[in-house]
């Protein structure tokens, strides 16, 4: 289901009109694409909050506007903190678009019991379907990677309806043996031939 969003247009636009929207608690955002005339719109803060947490794509314009949308771009503050501004592209739920979405690992990896580290390689893909079937996010199965394994793009569980774009060969999590593990293994090889050695010696002085 997608967000809605309660959209305003905005009368003026400029960095002194900006600044006193986001006062206000509304984010800056245009609506733009299918041949049409770009809308400046506001939007409250606080939903383009719960847009993100929800990783939407797709939403409804309400209010000023009525229109469906795809969430084209998203502009945020040197700190990472505050969204500035949005980019709003005019879409109908049929026609198909390419997106980025979030890929969420599920499972306990085999490999995490045999001593490795789980790294990430990439956290998100892109994939073409149509407006109204983009997912939150791409689930990938690591229950079965070993040690030295790798699962990629390839693996991901595609729902119907959804191609890839990201080169399925794209490494997108691995796990590796920690550093220093193969000199622990060593020297742990290497003791007791070191105490072998102490106990031969002692009992060749007595």
């Amino acid at each position: 289901m997608a967000e809605v969003l309660d959209v305003e247009k905005r009368e003026r636009v400029g960095s002194s009109a900006t600044e006193r929207l986001r006062r206000a608690g509304r984010v800056p955002a245009v609506l733009y694409g299918h041949g049409e005339v770009n809308e400046h719109l506001s939007v409250p803060a606080a939903q383009v909050k719960t847009l993100l947490r929800h990783h939407s794509k797709t939403v409804e314009l309400a209010g000023d506007v009525k229109e469906t949308a795809l969430v084209s771009q998203v502009q945020w503050d040197p700190l990472g903190i505050e969204v500035l501004h949005l980019d709003l592209i005019r879409v109908n739920l049929k026609e198909s678009v390419q997106v980025t979405v979030a890929v969420h690992r599920h499972g306990d990896a085999a490999g995490l019991r045999q001593g490795g580290l789980l790294i990430d390689n990439a956290h998100e893909v892109e994939i073409e379907c149509s407006a109204g079937l983009i997912p939150e996010s791409l689930s990938l199965n690591v229950t079965d990677l070993e040690l030295g394994g790798h699962k990629t793009a390839g693996d991901l569980d595609l729902p119907e309806g959804i191609s890839l774009i990201t080169p399925a060969e794209t490494v997108l999590t691995h796990i590796e043996q920690p550093k220093g593990a193969s000199e622990e293994t060593a020297d742990a090889l290497a003791e007791p031939e070191v105490i072998s050695k102490g106990g031969d010696k002692s009992e060749g002085e007595g």
